[in-house]
């Protein structure tokens, strides 16, 4: 059985004349990602490697959830392929995964999240907000072999507010 957390970056701010790359978060974004990371860690198995997207807002919404669940830096990886907005590249990164993992989580940007968690799970989310995490389930051994699996956790800010 494979398992995936899918992270949507948390809010980030606008007020900053910055590439868009380097857009930090704001004040709700942090908020949003200590509180969402910490509920993700009292209510579920902590991955085996988190895969982020390098872009500001991103990686700085994985280091929460990287924090709250303990995860060391050897298991913790960047790539530059998740600052992807169509969801390919977030597939092929998925499908890819090393098939000893069983539990991965990759935070990145919408609108490719919730291509993804629509296209892989089954139960329709109209868009997954920021900061918002969602679990995967998939009858699998192989990563690459994954196609339909089960929804079986959404946690929202909005749920825990």
């Amino acid at each position: 059985m494979k398992t995936l957390y899918i992270v949507r970056h948390a809010k980030s701010s606008w007020k900053h004349d910055v590439d868009d790359h380097k857009r930090p978060l704001k004040g709700r974004g942090e908020r949003d990602g200590k509180l969402v990371s910490k509920a993700v860690s009292t209510t579920t198995e902590p991955p085996q490697k988190i895969i982020s997207s390098d872009a500001i807002r991103a990686l700085t919404t994985a280091h929460f959830f990287k924090e709250a669940l303990k995860i060391d830096d050897v298991h913790f990886e960047i790539n530059h392929d998740l600052y992807d907005f169509s969801g390919q590249n977030v597939m092929r990164i998925i499908k890819s995964l090393p098939d000893t993992m069983d539990i991965a989580m990759i935070v990145g940007h919408n609108h490719a999240l919730t291509s993804v968690v629509n296209m892989l799970g089954n139960r329709y989310i109209d868009n997954v907000p920021t900061c918002g995490f969602v679990m995967l389930q998939f009858d699998e051994n192989s990563w690459n072999a994954i196609t339909t699996g089960k929804t079986i956790k959404t946690i929202f800010p909005r749920d825990l507010k």
